[in-house]
Order: C-alpha cells, then sequence, then structure tokens
C-alpha cells in the first residue's frame, strides 16, 4: 500500500480485517500527515451523481459506528449540510439532485429562505431562492479518523512503514513485484495505490496513468467568538463555493479560489482571506467581518471530471488504486475501503465501480460529472 492517509488506513483496516495478511503500508511522511491531517472534513452524501451518494451514505452509516468498529471516537458532529442557491438554474439541479438522493435513502429536501435561516442566523436571505439540506451530513476530525483505522490495523498485523519515500517499482512480465523505497526493497502480490494528490507519479512507476492534478485549497479559523457561536449546519454559498461551520470555540472559512494554479504549493496565504470575505460579504456580512487566528492550506487530487479513481489496472493487474476524490476521499474513505477489499479478494463490491475506472479518459465514457463539488 502506498498512502497512509485516510483512504490508506481504511483500506489497511478493511484488508486486515478480511484476514489479509503481509500489508505494509508505505508513507513518505506522517500517517494522516498530507490533506488527511487537517483539522475538520466534511462528511455527506448530497451529491447529484448516484455513484458519489452510495459513497457518501455508506460512509455516513459507517462514521456513525466508528466508535464499535473500529473503536474509535472521532469527533462526529451531524449538523447537516446547508447548500444556500441563489440562482433557478442550481435550483432545479439540487431538487434532481434530492430526487435522487431520496430513491436511495438520503433524508435530504428542499428548503426555503426563512428555514435556512432559522438553521443558520448567520445568513441573509435577500436574493437567496432556495437551500437543499439534509440532518445526517455533518464532518469529523480526519485526523482522528486516520488514527482509528491505522490502530486497528496494526492490531490486525499491518506495518506501517512511515518517514519512507517510494523511489521506484520492479516488474515482472505485467506485474509488479516490488517497490523499491529509500529504506529498503519490499517485495509484495499486490500494490494498492492511495497517494492522493501523488498518485499520478506512483503511478507512472508501476507503467499505469492515473490523471490526478494536485490544487490547493486553503481555509482560515476565526478567533473564539463571545458569545459562542451557535451550532449551525456544514453552510455552503454554492454561488461563490464559500462555506462556514463551527470549530471549537469559533468557525472555520473556506473558499475554493478559481484562480488557483495546479502544483503542490501548500503556503497559506493571508490574503487569500479578502477573496472569502468578498465572495461572503452579501450572503453572510457577520461572518465576512469576523476577526480570524490563522489557517491552512491542503491539497485536492482532482480528476478531469472530479469523480475518483477506483480499480484494477487493466495493464498491471496486481496494481490497485483509489485515489482523484477531488475533495471528497475523506468523507467517502469508509466505503471505498470495503470497495478495495472486495477487489483484491476477487470478490464483486456492493457498488458497480466500472465508471471510476482510470482508463475511462482514454476509452470513451458516459460523462458523469459531479456538479455537487465544493
Amino acid at each position: 500500500m502506498v498512502g497512509g492517509g485516510v483512504m490508506g488506513a481504511a483500506i489497511a483496516f478493511h484488508l486486515a480485517e478480511a484476514g489479509v495478511r503481509g500489508i505494509v503500508v508505505v508513507e513518505r511522511g506522517t500517517l494522516g500527515g498530507g490533506s488527511s491531517g487537517k483539522p475538520i472534513g466534511g462528511v455527506r452524501a448530497q451529491f447529484s451523481d448516484p455513484l458519489n451518494i452510495e459513497l457518501g451514505h455508506r460512509s455516513l452509516r459507517a462514521f456513525r459506528d466508528f466508535p464499535r468498529r473500529p473503536g474509535a471516537a472521532i469527533g462526529l458532529d451531524t449538523v447537516g449540510y446547508l447548500f444556500l442557491l441563489s440562482d433557478p438554474g442550481q435550483v432545479a439541479d439540487f431538487e434532481a439532485g434530492v430526487r435522487t438522493q431520496n430513491g436511495l435513502g438520503v433524508p435530504s429536501r428542499m428548503i426555503g429562505p426563512a428555514e435556512a435561516r432559522a438553521l443558520c442566523p448567520y445568513i441573509r436571505t435577500e436574493g437567496l431562492s432556495a437551500a437543499a439540506y439534509s440532518p445526517a451530513d455533518g464532518h469529523a476530525r480526519p485526523a482522528l479518523v486516520v488514527q482509528g483505522y491505522a490502530r486497528a490495523a496494526a492490531r490486525a498485523g499491518v506495518v506501517f512503514a512511515t518517514h519512507t519515500t517510494v523511489t521506484g517499482m520492479a516488474t515482472t512480465g505485467d506485474r509488479v513485484t516490488a517497490v523499491h523505497t529509500d529504506r529498503g526493497r519490499v517485495s509484495c502480490a499486490t500494490v494498492v495505490c492511495a497517494a492522493g494528490a501523488w498518485s499520478a507519479r506512483i503511478g507512472s512507476l508501476a507503467g499505469v496513468e492515473l490523471p490526478v492534478r494536485p490544487l490547493k485549497r486553503q481555509l482560515a479559523f476565526t478567533v473564539p467568538l463571545v458569545p459562542a457561536a451557535p451550532r449551525i449546519p456544514f453552510t455552503i454559498d454554492f454561488a461563490s463555493s464559500a462555506y462556514f461551520h463551527n470549530s471549537d470555540d469559533g468557525l472555520l472559512l473556506g473558499l475554493a479560489d478559481p484562480r488557483q494554479a495546479e502544483g503542490f504549493d501548500t503556503t497559506w496565504t493571508p490574503e487569500w482571506l479578502d477573496l472569502f470575505r468578498t465572495a461572503l460579504r452579501h450572503r453572510s456580512p457577520a461572518v465576512a467581518r469576523m476577526e480570524t487566528a490563522g489557517g491552512w492550506a491542503g491539497l485536492y487530487e482532482v480528476t478531469p471530471d472530479h469523480n475518483a479513481l477506483i480499480g484494477r489496472s487493466a495493464a498491471v493487474p496486481n496494481f490497485l488504486y483509489a485515489t482523484g476524490f477531488s475533495g471528497h476521499g475523506f468523507l467517502q474513505a469508509p466505503a471505498v475501503g470495503e470497495i478495495v477489499r472486495d477487489l483484491h479478494l476477487g470478490r464483486r463490491p456492493y457498488v458497480d465501480i466500472a465508471p471510476l475506472s482510470a482508463d475511462r479518459f482514454r476509452t470513451g465514457y458516459e460523462s458523469r460529472p459531479e456538479a455537487h463539488v465544493v
């Protein structure tokens, strides 16, 4: 296994739980040291694509069950997700999404501006057409999820080789036989790439094309709020992509900068706050004015259609991959852990993941871009 973030930890846990032995997870830094180590991650099943809905819905059940299996507290707070919609086209798209979600068991619904404000008193309703809300969504602590999976996997015999960098792969015929690292050679019968934004490089070492690009995303935190912030949903102004939600004794603030260049830079730039404040000034002026106390930057692992890459390489059949989640990796990790386990064991996964094959971009495929992307 290459990658010790939430995806690698989840896959390792599910494999070990199923009785697979001899698992080695190679991580160039610390477990969860990449994007998975960030303070709060949203968990939701509000997507437009049925496959993403199913991955999110199944993972939500696993997050609720996490204290029992694998056995760890993860700071799950089921406050819901609230998408604020100001454009009739957005409303129509989300109405269609809610119908699909409801058909798959997700309790989402469309609501009016007044109910949206009752859920989140920070928002202004002027110009707000409607909102989409699901009370089953929320947020949790990614670092605690990584640790919970990793501890349970380690108890089952998984070896975590941290501070270990993959430098190459040895192949015989159409199979990878060993992974070379800066600390030695690891013989293998199967390789799983869960390397996030670095997956394209790892795939290339085995001759597998994984179209994943790194894209910086930034967040900020307010100072402690007095009086304390009310308990609010994960609130997203969909037109601007600006969002905010509770975080300890303040709020976490986020925004996707459409001008952000691709690359591995994770330097947090305070100037980014000007973009956030401008974007949210109309919809939530009180939040836009809040004093902040620093922030951080992490990487999205983006694919051309903002959908994940999950599957087995056709060219290198003992090379499996789970990457390219375009910001949705944390919330889909439990379900994907099960899927990769089943792929390795030759079982049929609970859901058809053929549409997520990495080969789809060069063989021709029916476009199914995810619309509910933040």
